[in-house]
Formats: structure tokens, C-alpha cells, sequence
């Protein structure tokens, strides 16, 4: 399921990512080091190629970003999950917007299959918003479109003064148990929320 899960993100953002190229003139596909295989597995679905861009670390830690080609004037994806160390993430995906906004990038989508933080979203006492901080530190460092998937809470997309899209990979995983299961109205569909459950068996089974 969770293959099945990654691949309908990989559909979904290259549609998304196609729209947006098609109201552009020029194109530059990075990514950093969270997922590579997802951005390998987006750019091969669009027919084209990662643009060569280094990120690594320099001591004591720090993110060092690297872009070898021109993006002057140039529509510019940055790929980048929330998935495996979160904040070396978000580092690398910040450093990489600022590095092509300050090379005159015509402008710089955000693709983060997984929005860091996300779950933060609430005000907790003697707490704070981390979500709301992410969104804004997003924008300033020059990202102004976002494209994520299945945020945790709808209300997530008001952190954000860019346009930014929710996509849902459920339409995916659905087509495929319709396709692919035998009998598949006889299947049990398990989920960690009871809600999501009842939701997921009202679209499978009407």
C-alpha cells in the first residue's frame, strides 16, 4: 500500500507540475536530499531531467547548496519532502529557493509531497504555531507557489500568502483497488482514524 501510496503522489505532482509548466517558457527540475527516487521517479513521468544542483553539508553542519546551470527567467520545481531528517530538509529546500531567486529564477514552485509540521498546526497553551513559521520562512526565501499533498488540516493552505495546491492521492489508490483487486468489494479497509475508514469505504463502495 505504501508503494502504491508513493505512486500516486509521483502521479499527481507531475500532473500538477505539467499544468504549471505549460503556462511557463522555460523549466528547471532540483531536488535535495530527502527523497531523491520520488523527484527521479516525477521527472522520468514528465519525459525530462533533474537539473544538476550539489547539496551537502559543510562543518559544523551546515547546508551548502550549489545550482551548476542557469535558471535566469526559467520556471523552477524544487522537490522536496518532509521525510527522513526533517529540519536538514527544510534547510536544504529554503537554501535551494533562495539560490534561484537570487539567480532571477522567473519563479519557484515548492513541490513537498509531505509538508514538515504539518501536524502542528494548533495553538497549544505556553505554545506556538511551527506550521505557520515553516509557511512564512517558505515565502521568504522566494518560493511563491506550493504544491503538497494531503495536508493534515485543510486550514494548513491560510498559512500561506502564495497560491498553494492540496493535492489528494486517495483517486489514485482508489483507481487502483478498483483495477487491480479481484472482488474487491469483499475487502476489509483498515485505517488508523475509524473516520478515515468510514470516508474511504463510502468512496470505494458506492
Amino acid at each position: 500500500l505504501c508503494s502504491r501510496r508513493r505512486c500516486a503522489h509521483t502521479q499527481a505532482a507531475a500532473l500538477s507540475m505539467a499544468q504549471a509548466v505549460a503556462r511557463g517558457s522555460g523549466i528547471a527540475i532540483f531536488t535535495g536530499n530527502s527523497h531523491p527516487a520520488i523527484a527521479e521517479l516525477i521527472v522520468r513521468k514528465m519525459g525530462n531531467k533533474l537539473g544538476e544542483c550539489e547539496v551537502g553539508s559543510k562543518a559544523p553542519g551546515e547546508t551548502s547548496v550549489y545550482i551548476k546551470e542557469s535558471v535566469r527567467g526559467k520556471n523552477v520545481f524544487i522537490i522536496q519532502s518532509g521525510a527522513g531528517q526533517v529540519n536538514t530538509s527544510i534547510m536544504e529546500l529554503l537554501i535551494m529557493s533562495y539560490a534561484c531567486k537570487t539567480s532571477c529564477a522567473l519563479q519557484i514552485i515548492a513541490v513537498v509531497p509531505y509538508l514538515p509540521y504539518s501536524k502542528q498546526s494548533r495553538m497549544r497553551k505556553r505554545g506556538s504555531i511551527p506550521c505557520k513559521l515553516l509557511a512564512q520562512m517558505m515565502e521568504q526565501s522566494g518560493i511563491n507557489h506550493v504544491i503538497t499533498m494531503d495536508l493534515h488540516q485543510k486550514e494548513i493552505q491560510g498559512f500561506f500568502d502564495v497560491p498553494i495546491d492540496n493535492l489528494r492521492a486517495s483517486p489514485f489508490l482508489l483507481q487502483y483497488i478498483r483495477e487491480n483487486i479481484p472482488d474487491y468489494c469483499n475487502a476489509v479497509i483498515v485505517a488508523r482514524h475509524p473516520e478515515t475508514a468510514k470516508r474511504y469505504n463510502l468512496l470505494l463502495f458506492v
